[in-house]
């Protein structure tokens, strides 16, 4: 083995930090904990149904009570918090999205019945029209094939007053339309839900990287005449970042008790950005184009899939996000057990 006397004549070795696991430990700038993590459930009729999603391995449509199953085994390992999404049949979806207005559709009901039966819970639900609309479009489409911004923004007012009305701790409007958090503000406090908090989707992209979700939803959008072909025309275009600052200072002064950048690893400069813009908290979605393209590539034995996965996060985390909105939260939350010996 090659020896050597020399030694060089620096004061500052940064690798003395390295030298052990237990240094590491002690001087680690970000930590991730299962707490900071939020799981999205895709929700579906019926009883004992589950549906895999092929482009979301490891992830399935479920029916309420096996999505209540799930937020159980999340919370015995530290998840808390969950995203619901209803994957609505075609037969209920309509171009005005009248289903969303319905209070006791999947969402509601879904929500309710999580709520009841755990209370220490927290239930963040969506927001938008997709989920109704059978054009697939966040807003209502008039005529000529424009979105309908003020008409849309009343419609999502309601909405979220019906999901405060069945439990919603947090409401989370997604739907990127101009005014819509001042809207929902005043008609949560007119109704007396003061103490519903709205997670903005603040800076939510035009992404490549959706395409998984609307999979796990059938939310594309339509191929109809005078139906726009994508969702350019509201969601921020993935050149901007100064726009990403406009878009949260808005939703401050119109009462959001959080802000949202979604995707998150494209856009870590923007989720560094936010985090110096305000002292709000700070989430992110590590959404399903980011979550398959590891899967795929572990399943072809290209990447580790676990250190991949901690890794992608703990950078999410690091750039500033304070939270996680993520379909890897029940491994990562097993993982990080194992890794702490709990």
């Amino acid at each position: 083995m090659y020896q050597t006397t020399t030694s060089l004549d620096i004061s500052r070795r940064p690798r003395r930090l390295r030298t052990s696991s237990t240094i590491r430990q002690l001087v680690c700038e970000t930590t991730l904990t299962p707490q900071k993590l939020v799981m999205p459930l895709f929700i579906i009729e019926g009883r004992c149904n589950r549906e895999p999603i092929d482009s979301m391995p490891g992830q399935s449509r479920l029916s309420i009570d096996l999505a209540l199953d799930e937020c159980r085994q999340a919370i015995e390992l530290g998840v808390r918090a969950f995203a619901l999404f209803p994957a609505l049949d075609a037969s209920k979806k309509t171009p005005r999205a009248d289903e969303g207005l319905n209070p006791d559709n999947l969402l509601c009901e879904a929500t309710r019945t999580i709520k009841d039966a755990i209370e220490e819970c927290c239930v963040i639900t969506d927001i938008a029209l997709d989920p109704y609309s059978s054009l697939g479009h966040d807003g209502l489409i008039d005529k000529d094939g424009t979105v309908n911004n003020d008409e849309t923004v009343e419609i999502l007012a309601q909405m979220a007053v019906l999901h405060a009305e069945a439990g919603a701790d947090i409401v989370a409007p997604s739907d990127m339309m101009d005014g819509r958090v001042g809207a929902i503000r005043t008609a949560l406090d007119e109704a007396n839900y003061t103490s519903t908090l709205i997670l903005s989707y603040t800076a939510k992209y035009a992404s490549s990287f959706y395409g998984p979700f609307r999979d796990a939803l059938d939310s594309a959008p339509a191929d109809a005449p005078n139906v726009p072909k994508d969702k350019r025309t509201y969601q921020m275009d993935p050149a901007n970042s100064r726009e990403a600052s406009i878009e949260a200072q808005l939703d401050i002064d119109e009462g959001a008790d959080m802000l949202m950048v979604k995707p998150a690893l494209p856009y870590l400069d923007v989720i560094a950005r936010l985090r110096a813009q305000t002292n709000l908290p700070i989430a992110a979605y590590n959404v399903s184009g980011e979550y398959a393209m590891i899967k795929a590539a572990a399943q072809n034995g290209w990447l580790d899939e676990r250190a991949c996965t901690m890794e992608v996060l703990t950078s999410i985390a690091r750039a500033g996000a304070d939270f996680i909105l993520t379909y890897s939260a029940m491994d990562y939350a097993r993982w990080w057990r194992e890794d702490h010996q709990l």
